[in-house]
């Protein structure tokens, strides 16, 4: 079987049990697209727009262009022509899929936007490959609550590190 899914768009309605009442948003579709082209200029914005931004390197345009174009699999998600939603992962698609930024614009977060993005992420991988993240210091007991087992074998190299002799 081939993976991941064409290129394509996927509407689908967000629903939140937790917003009661009417809420104009939950009457609007987002669009989902898969492996859609993103411009840089898109993608630093969104970062900007979330909490993102402090961890990732919006002020290397270069870096973040080579983060959009080396990523085997892009989930995001788009009011309009607007990107409000990313996820953006790495994976061989059989086995493990690293995913390397999930990201929500503050103005559209707590609508089920961000699980959306990891269901369609999940959706597009074989049965045997896991979704592995490493969570902002914020988001550890979001991940817990929504069904990710938490793993300390998780290690870090930086890039100014080095491998010791």
């Amino acid at each position: 079987m081939q993976y991941p899914a064409k290129a394509g768009r996927i509407s689908i309605s967000i629903y939140n049990p937790h917003i009661r009442g009417p809420v104009d948003y939950m009457n609007r579709d987002i669009e989902y697209r898969i492996n859609t082209e993103i411009s840089v200029t898109q993608f630093l914005q969104l970062l900007e727009q979330s909490t993102l931004a402090d961890r990732r390197p919006v002020d290397d345009l270069a870096c973040l262009e080579g983060m959009l174009e080396n990523s085997n699999l892009t989930v995001s998600a788009w009011a309009g022509n607007e990107l409000v939603g990313i996820a953006r992962s790495v994976t061989d698609f059989h086995y493990a899929c690293y995913l390397s930024d999930l990201a929500v614009a503050s103005s559209h977060q707590q609508r089920g936007i961000g699980k959306a993005l990891q269901k369609l992420t999940q959706q597009q991988l074989g049965p045997k490959c896991k979704l592995i993240l490493i969570a902002a210091p914020a988001a550890n007991t979001y991940y817990q609550n929504i069904g990710f087992e938490h793993n300390e074998r998780c290690w870090i190299l930086d890039r100014d590190s080095r491998i010791i002799e």
